[in-house]
């Protein structure tokens, strides 16, 4: 799996998942999302349009990222997820609590 961070205004990072969000590459988002935070950007997106798979780690990856954003006064989003990303948020009830999105540019248009 790939990370790559794009920054929107002075606030917004848009972390893009290329490949398999599993235990394996979990981390590595963690640690992704904790370096734009330290670097005052509290406001998250995490592009999932390129995950192909995700599974438990990913989901708890995605709630440990989601905790930490919202500690920095911030908030966490997700955008274009696939079917399977869904399914996953759905059957966990996660999707009640991270707000999908259809791109990144409209997670934070509001």
């Amino acid at each position: 799996m790939q990370f790559t961070t794009e920054h929107l205004g002075t606030d917004i990072a848009v972390v893009r998942a290329d490949g398999r969000l599993n235990m394996v590459s979990a981390p590595e988002l963690r640690e992704t999302v904790t370096v734009a935070i330290t670097t005052g950007r509290s406001r998250i997106v995490v592009d999932l349009g390129a995950t192909s798979f995700m599974d438990s780690s990913g989901l708890g990856a995605l709630i440990g990222c989601l905790k930490s954003a919202r500690q920095a006064e911030g908030d966490l989003r997700i955008a274009a997820p696939n079917d399977q990303v869904r399914m996953v948020l759905k059957l966990s009830n996660v999707d009640r609590i991270l707000r999908s999105y259809d791109s990144p540019d409209e997670a934070y248009r509001d």
